[in-house]
């Protein structure tokens, strides 16, 4: 089953960005090559998820074995073009899984461990999956029942039950798959202005996303890569799976985020490369204690990103660790900008500002600005922002651009020339302006008597207020100027609310223009968010609306 047109195959194939590789050609060729090498680790709490001790997979054991898994599955009726429904933790079952789909011409749609029966009704009835495959529990959750309960007319398939079945077939290749331009997976966005949307992807595209983290992140072949989020979306798919195989990198998989965990895996595993959030690099940086305790030599680099990166973190990690960090933005619908010590070599650039990738002037070279084309366009007029400092639409395009969400129409979401409308909100920046400041999504901004602000900005300045565990601003309705600003907190442990009048306070010491500063204030014992860990800013929204008046 195919997502691009021929027009677009041929296009893509002429010019050398497309070819005829797939995850499961290159799995192979790599257990041919370098069979022995580690490439699929456990993490070390893999029994207490549920998914039974924990293993090492080499190439030979991943390519024996995901045969095996396809023959498995195989004989349980699917069939090329098939949908799969998955919903597991990192582990070496959801890579097998992987490998076994790519094999047959199947599709495979991961899911996020938090989702429940809501949200899993809601993917079967856009997939419409042959079948759910999940364990039995999660800890206490009892994890295919919960998806089962949510489908109907679908099998829910115990993975353990699949594996213990292709362990008794007969070996031998599995020769099924589809070709390179068929969909691999459908991931599903994160769900922060609305509904999840699937996004289907080929191998093509995502081998691009795969050469483009590679070259960003330096990767070696045969490095050490320590995976910390869920094998479900760009960052862990693009950033770890696909390096993998284009690689023979091995990746060593953790889950759920556990810091002690990670630490003793970095050090444990050798790892060279891996990314991390925000947060914990923060922590890290302000405890050099806890991370001068481990011996990290191995470590080549870091990566992290989500949010604005702070200054101070990279300093600390560059100067006292020795250890570069690498701020990554990107999307399942083929976002991909990088910000490096090459291309943003201060720690001031590379916390907030990203490369203009394809855009012609700019001194930015290598895969990622070949094969990625940007530009900046209001959102209401579609007319191009050239200037600095005024917001825009972020649009893309390129060979591992995606070519739209399953059963949309997709109306209005390219341009008449081909690029996607990625709904986030970016400036021109940085001196001279070669850089994309990330300032919100659009649909997020807050409209205060026609003066425009983005909450993500308000976001990340709150989140530095010492008194504050989370923070996140949202807007609520007034009769005057049409919204207004509600900033929307989760105290630290022993600390006490802050007045609006000393909240704006702080952030007026910060250079925040007075129009931003929040007019009213909500506590909360957590923050609204979706299984990736961002703020659901519409159920904030919603939250707030349902308390009534300002406070």
């Amino acid at each position: 089953m195919k997502t691009s047109s021929a027009a677009r195959i041929a296009a893509e194939r002429g010019a050398g960005y497309w070819g005829d590789d797939t995850l499961h050609s290159l799995l192979a060729g790599l257990a041919a090559e370098h069979g022995g090498r580690a490439a699929v680790v456990d993490p070390p709490n893999s029994d207490a998820l549920g998914a039974g001790p924990p293993r090492r997979l080499t190439f030979a054991d991943l390519d024996r074995e995901s045969n095996a898994l396809a023959r498995a599955l195989t004989a349980r009726g699917l069939r090329r073009g098939d949908a799969l429904l998955v919903q597991l933790p990192n582990t070496h079952a959801l890579v097998l899984l992987y490998a076994a789909a790519s094999k047959l011409g199947a599709i495979l749609s991961p899911l996020a461990v938090q989702y429940g029966r809501h949200e899993i009704a809601g993917f079967a009835g856009t997939l419409e999956p042959r079948a759910f495959i999940s364990q039995r529990a999660l800890g206490e959750r009892p994890l295919l029942d919960e998806g089962a309960a949510a489908l109907t007319g679908v099998p829910a398939w115990a993975v353990d039950e699949l594996l213990a079945e292709a362990a008794d077939c007969e070996d031998g290749p599995a020769d099924w798959g589809g070709d390179a331009d068929d969909i691999l997976t459908v991931c599903w966005t994160s769900g922060t202005t609305g509904t999840p949307k699937g996004v289907p992807r080929s191998h093509n595209m995502w081998l691009v996303q795969g050469r483009t983290t590679q070259t960003a992140g330096g990767y070696r072949p045969g490095e050490v890569l320590l995976a910390p989020f869920p094998f479900v979306n760009m960052a862990a798919l693009g950033g770890f799976l696909f390096p993998m195989a284009l690689l023979g990198c091995t990746v060593v998989l953790h889950h759920p985020l556990d810091p002690a965990l990670y630490l003793a895996q970095l050090q444990d595993e050798g790892v060279n490369f891996t990314i991390a959030p925000p947060a914990l690099l923060n922590r890290l940086a302000q405890q050099p204690a806890l991370w001068e305790q481990f011996d990290f030599s191995a470590l080549r680099a870091i990566g992290s990103g989500s949010v604005p990166l702070s200054p101070a973190m990279i300093e600390t990690f560059e100067g006292r660790y020795g250890k570069p960090v690498l701020n990554f933005y990107g999307s399942n619908e083929g976002i991909a900008l990088f910000a490096t010590p090459d291309s943003a070599p201060a720690p001031e650039q590379r916390a907030k500002l990203f490369p203009r990738l394809g855009v012609a002037g700019m001194p930015f070279g290598g895969y990622g600005a070949e094969v990625l084309s940007t530009r900046v366009v209001d959102p209401t007029t579609g007319a191009a922002i050239d200037a600095p400092g005024q917001p825009g639409e972020l649009c893309i395009a390129g060979p591992g651009v995606f070519d739209g969400y399953l059963g949309h129409d997709n109306r209005g979401l390219f341009s008449d020339d081909g690029f996607f409308r990625t709904g986030d909100l970016v400036e021109i920046s940085g001196d001279p302006p070669h850089y994309y400041r990330i300032v919100g999504r659009c649909k997020d901004i807050i409209n205060r008597g026609g003066m425009k602000l983005s909450p993500s900005e308000l976001d990340t300045l709150l989140e530095g207020h010492p008194d504050l565990a989370e923070a996140a601003v949202c807007a609520y309705a007034d009769p005057d100027l049409g919204e207004r600003v509600c900033a929307c907190l989760v105290l630290a442990e022993g600390a006490g609310a802050p007045s609006v009048e000393a909240l704006g306070g702080w952030l007026e010491e910060r250079g925040l223009a007075r129009f931003k500063r929040p007019e009213r204030i909500e506590l909360f014992d957590t923050l609204p968010r979706n299984p990736l860990g961002k703020v659901v800013r519409n159920e904030l929204a919603a939250a707030v609306a349902a308390r009534g008046g300002p406070a």
